[in-house]
């Protein structure tokens, strides 16, 4: 195939039916049941779906959210908020992945690789490369705040995404932000559970290319 990405590639889909049918079933199960109204409505969980594709960048599983979110009543500010929170966070895994940097130069370091204390050394990013951290504290602060999206959704979103990028320091930073705007436990697992039903869904929808290179 020349072309990597086409909508005609999905069709090769159909075929998951007969190569994988229990396989499939329970994948779609899973879709639907991490998708439906609960403590966050299916469009609060479609927004956060359109944020983790952008995570994944899966352009199929981008195009098939970004249609359920406008379906179920999101607005296209609303999912430009949504991945402007995406990209703030997977920003602060850089940067504040940065600290392990500074332990790495520390002949004193701990053989702890994560621990919260390590946060302490962000002040190092702030000394050398100061203009550059400071753009970044605005573009977070700007990305979190409430606009078409509530501080709130924002900070969920956020947590979700954390988890989608494994940051540790993220989780733990927009776990307690999320709190603090009010987010319930529940709130917090469903988006859990949609970024990682949009995560196993980039795994999906690759096999259409799979199954396109395997029968050419």
């Amino acid at each position: 195939m020349s072309a990597l990405y086409t909508n005609e590639n999905m069709q090769n889909l159909a075929q998951l039916k007969q190569l994988a049918p229990e396989q499939l079933k329970a994948f779609n199960d899973f879709n639907a049941d991490v998708l439906k109204d609960g403590a966050l409505s299916n469009k609060e969980k479609e927004i956060i779906a359109v944020a983790i594709t952008h995570v994944t960048q899966c352009p199929y599983c981008i195009e098939s959210h970004t249609k359920s979110a406008k379906k179920a009543g999101a607005t296209l500010e609303e999912l430009c908020e949504a991945v402007f929170v995406t990209a703030a966070v997977e920003a602060g895994g850089t940067v504040t992945h940065s600290t392990h940097v500074h332990n790495a130069k520390n002949k004193e370091a701990s053989d702890v690789l994560y621990a919260r204390s390590n946060l302490k050394s962000l002040g190092q990013l702030g000394k050398l490369a100061s203009d550059g951290f400071k753009g970044y504290q605005a573009f977070s602060t700007v990305a979190t705040k409430s606009g078409q999206l509530s501080s709130k959704i924002k900070e969920i979103i956020a947590v979700a995404v954390a988890n989608t990028i494994q940051c540790p320091y993220c989780i733990d930073v927009h776990t307690k932000n999320a709190v603090k705007q009010g987010a319930t436990g529940e709130e917090l697992a469903e988006a859990i559970m949609v970024a990682s039903a949009v995560r196993a869904g980039g795994a999906y929808a690759h096999m259409a290319n799979m199954i396109q290179c395997y029968q050419e």
